[in-house]
């Protein structure tokens, strides 16, 4: 008997580790060699494209009636003005497409030597993510580069890819090209692909989608409790968090990275805690910035919720609607963490309280 979503799994895995062969090629090509101006974010630009095209491409043929909630589209490729872009996107689209087949990969997926798609079909293959998500039905997120900024600084980002059906995730792969395959030997092997599937457990891979490895997150001690965050404190508040270590005490400094390699991070044991708080008002949460990275971590033996302890709902559309904050831990720290954002937020508005006496 086969496990529930086999060809799922199959398939996401095959997409990711071609994305991610994709973008550590486009970093290779266009940021270490130092092409780039200052601010100039154009490989990211190229790489967001190419990798939806890529892995839409593959979706699309092995299950051409699915939904793709994706984060691209490709409007801006379309205008003549962009053509030098457009012709670059196609052209690394083409050659990761069409590279060589390997163990886990099938030619009816789309990929493999000859496997190269016109100009017309790859923008189609972007639009497929142009999906507006709802409770029903079978569906894909996808966060082609998630963590710009780190991919340009050589650092963190992830390549993550989710299924869902009515709304409830069932299969996350995330791949990472620069993290450690071990946190402890920072300087040593990088590249991993991490594989959830609902009820059938977590798992660390090598980008070469060998030596899997089941991952679940240990039990902490309070005083070996670290956080953690975003690297850019626009993304989350730095200053509340620290107020919740302080409540803890929690006395490690929080492991700061970009991208959902911070679910990562932290389904392997890495980090305690994962808080994303938020930083002003307005600001929804995307879909596919949470959706494989919950379900690593609740397949690793951990909870993913709002800041109220509320479960995330992955079926309002393309955000999570009214803004939280993000919690992810071990049972065991979750619940602690939860307590100490309220107390956290009582104290903020004790202040707020007084300083307007």
């Amino acid at each position: 008997m086969s496990l529930a979503y086999a060809l799922e799994k199959e398939v996401a895995v095959s997409a990711v580790l071609r994305a991610c062969q994709l973008t550590s090629s486009i970093f290779n090509k266009l940021v270490r060699d130092e092409r780039l101006t200052k601010g100039d974010k154009s490989p990211v630009t190229v790489g967001d494209f190419a990798a939806q095209a890529v892995v839409n491409t593959i979706l699309a043929n092995a299950f051409p009636d699915d939904e793709i909630v994706g984060e691209e589209d490709s409007d801006d490729l379309r205008v003549e003005a962009n053509s030098v872009l457009r012709d670059r996107v196609v052209e690394l689209s083409n050659q990761a497409l069409a590279s060589d087949l390997v163990h886990g990969d099938n030619t009816q997926w789309g990929i493999g030597p000859g496997k190269q798609r016109t100009v017309e079909e790859l923008l189609d293959a972007i639009d497929k993510g142009k999906y507006e998500g709802g409770k029903a039905g079978r569906m894909w997120t996808l966060d082609p580069i998630d963590g710009t900024k780190g991919f340009l600084r050589g650092e963190q980002y992830a390549v993550c890819l989710a299924f869902l059906v009515d709304s409830k995730v069932q299969v996350g792969v995330i791949g990472c090209p620069n993290l450690p395959v071990n946190a402890s030997r920072s300087d040593g092997p990088k590249g991993c692909l991490f594989v959830a599937v609902r009820g059938q457990g977590a798992e660390q891979r090598t980008l070469s989608n060998s030596n899997p490895t089941p991952i679940i997150i240990p039990a902490f001690k309070d005083s070996e409790i670290n956080f953690l965050e975003s690297v850019e404190s626009g993304h989350s508040s730095h200053g509340f968090n620290a107020s919740v270590s302080r409540i803890l005490n929690v006395t490690r400094e929080p492991t700061r990275m970009d991208s959902q390699a911070k679910y990562c991070a932290l389904a392997r044991g890495d980090g305690g805690a994962y808080l994303r708080m938020p930083v002003g008002i307005g600001y929804k949460e995307k879909i596919w910035d949470h959706a494989s990275g919950s379900l690593l971590v609740e397949e690793a033996g951990g909870l993913v919720t709002d800041s109220r302890g509320e479960p995330l709902n992955f079926g309002l559309g393309r955000t999570l609607g009214e803004n939280f904050g993000i919690i992810a831990a071990g049972k065991q720290v979750h619940s602690k963490v939860i307590e100490a954002i309220k107390k956290a937020k009582e104290e903020e508005e004790s202040q707020k309280t007084d300083s307007k006496i």
